[in-house]
């Protein structure tokens, strides 16, 4: 029933998840545009605004779209002109809920795939066909999402690019979780995951552990769906962009809605409050509408529905984010939902009556099975069976065509339970026996859920032993290479006192010296650069005003240590007898061995 609540969820997560959500960027980006000295730079503020409006001002987003198309048409710079339409169908994808921006997505992508082809670019090509297998995959279209990724995961072979890898086999962990092939599933999300360690690209990394805390969702290990969230937050550390503290918005959200899922709504709420206190301190009105989105399903979900109807009442910016964007209509469904879990039929009908031409024609699959399905809720228990029926009817079609046993097993429940209320016990026998196979599926699919929990868990187990054993012969490789450092080091200083020791030309000894002290501080300077992470963290300027302070140190003791050596070993006087001395002493041993 979680998956029939408020239809915005759907859609403000969809689209504020990926959107660039950062109204304070706007005025920023437009002056940057204003100033931009290259096309590329030009071109690529632009592409960035256009993104960042479709959350403020559609309208506005698509002049820039619009713009960036006749910028890269005017440069005639094929690699623009592709970016051009990838950028566009991105900014159609954020809004997905509705038929028509996925057909636009769409649309635009194949443009920008056919150009990609025929100017031999291979990474946009690429980059194109993940982009279409991922709008496919949200519209419930998995065998084509599927095609689009094997075909570029054909161009990984000939690119040769590890980043661009791990992007493909990440999309192809979330296909195969689509199409409940879940061991596939996983074994291409840590392929993706194994890659950016290798890297340690924080990027890929938070997508990573991202698209893990999502497959643990799935089969419902829902505290490891956590810990991999969180991993995803702690990686935002690591990414210093001015997007980074709406990411992490959207991950205490995500984080809320899993406390959800496992009926812990008290921690659910907290977390939700969190990012609604984050948001605030950002001082962006749209970000705050997924922290009441989630507050509003937490009631809903917890039985709480006149809590759900006062909160939604009492915080409009939910309500006008979904207008901003041209969703109001799920506004008046959620309504109309509310209502109906509130026994107000009347008032429940009104909103649902109020938005049926647009949920008959405009919606993506998944927004128009939920509303067949609680118009067929409400009139069951109005008592209005024929109608109860005939909505569910149409949610079964599309159920079928979905292939998802749940939704297929609550459809042909409900249809059974209707046609039993009615007296049409030959069609109650069709689809009872239905709901009974759907459910012996998923009685199956549960023991192969099990098992795949333990498969998974053997699965992460053997890569963190992989991992692992990488670590440990890196650490030894290192320590080898360390060690044999500090052995050579140590014998061109014992070499530069044997010079002093002999008659060796003064520059010889210092040109040799020079060498030597050079390797022996700069050996310093890599052991304190290995080892000062744990105290900055990595980040730049703290890097920076460390090493700073230890060449202060070090550079100063270098040219007086170099300097005091030297002078001592080109002092012939003292060493060179002592030089002498070795020598006759050997001489002599060699000459009373030969008697």
């Amino acid at each position: 029933m979680r998956k029939m609540l408020l239809l915005f969820s759907l859609v403000a997560i969809y689209s504020m998840a990926k959107g660039q959500s950062q109204l304070a960027a706007v005025d920023s980006l437009k002056k940057g545009i204003a100033i931009a000295s290259t096309i590329e730079e030009k071109f690529e503020l632009t592409g960035q605004l256009s993104r960042i409006l479709m959350n403020v001002n559609p309208i506005e987003a698509d002049n820039y779209g619009e713009g960036l198309i006749r910028m890269a048409e005017e440069s005639r710079k094929r690699e623009l002109m592709v970016k051009a339409q990838l950028v566009n169908g991105e900014r159609f994808s954020y809004l997905a809920g509705k038929k028509e921006n996925v057909n636009k997505a769409i649309v635009f992508y194949t443009a920008g795939l056919e150009m990609a082809k025929q100017n031999k670019l291979d990474v946009l090509t690429v980059s194109a066909y993940l982009l279409l297998s991922e709008i496919h995959r949200f519209v419930l279209d998995a065998d084509k999402a599927l095609t689009y990724c094997n075909q570029a995961y054909s161009y990984t072979g000939t690119i040769k690019s590890d980043s661009l890898t791990a992007k493909v086999h990440l999309e192809y962990g979330m296909v195969y979780m689509s199409r409940n092939e879940k061991l596939l599933a996983l074994r291409n999300m840590m392929a993706g995951l194994r890659i950016a360690e290798e890297l340690d690209n924080p990027y890929l990394l938070r997508a990573g552990y991202s698209r893990l805390s999502l497959f643990y969702g799935e089969i419902e290990d829902l505290d490891k769906s956590i810990d991999y969230q969180v991993k995803a937050q702690d990686v935002l550390a690591r990414i210093k962009t001015g997007q980074t503290p709406y990411n992490r918005v959207q991950d205490l959200n995500r984080i809320g809605d899993l406390y959800s899922a496992k009926k812990n709504y008290e921690m659910s709420r907290f977390y939700y409050e969190k990012s609604l206190a984050l948001a605030d301190s950002l001082k962006f009105e749209p970000i705050k509408a997924i922290g009441y989105r989630g507050i509003v399903n937490n009631f809903m979900a917890a039985g709480e529905h006149k809590k759900a109807l006062d909160y939604f009442n009492e915080h409009p910016q939910l309500k006008k984010f979904l207008e901003t964007v041209g969703f109001s209509h799920f506004v008046d469904q959620s309504y109309g939902f509310i209502y109906t879990m509130l026994g107000n039929y009347d008032s429940a009908k009104y909103f649902y009556n109020k938005v049926s031409s647009f949920f008959e024609n405009d919606v993506n699959t998944g927004n128009q099975y939920n509303y067949y399905y609680q118009l067929g809720i409400l009139y069951k228990k109005t008592g209005e069976v024929d109608k109860s029926i005939d909505y569910f009817l149409k949610a079964n079609v599309i159920a079928d065509k979905t292939g998802s046993l749940e939704i297929m097993k609550t459809t042909a429940e409900m249809l059974d339970t209707l046609y039993q209320l009615k007296g049409d016990y030959r069609k109650a026998v069709y689809y009872g026996s239905l709901n009974y196979k759907y459910k012996d599926s998923l009685a199956k699919l549960g023991k192969e859920k099990d098992l795949l929990q333990v498969e998974a868990a053997d699965e992460q187990q053997r890569q963190e032993r992989i991992a692992k054993e990488k670590e440990e012969k890196r650490k030894k490789r290192d320590s080898i290479q360390y060690l044999a450092i500090t052995i050579g080091i140590a014998a061109l200083f014992i070499l530069l006192v044997m010079m002093g020791m002999f008659k060796v030309s003064v520059n010889t000894i210092k040109a040799i010296g020079f060498f030597v002290f050079l390797m022996f501080f700069e050996f310093i300077f890599l052991l304190f650069k290995k080892n000062i992470y744990a105290f900055t963290k990595g980040e730049p300027w703290k890097d920076l005003l460390f090493m700073i302070g230890l060449a202060a140190v070090l550079l100063p003791l270098h040219h007086w240590l170099e300097h005091r050596v030297i002078k001592y070993l080109t002092s012939h006087n003292r060493l060179t007898k002592a030089g002498q001395h070795l020598k006759t002493r050997f001489l002599k041993r060699t000459k009373s061995n030969q008697e």
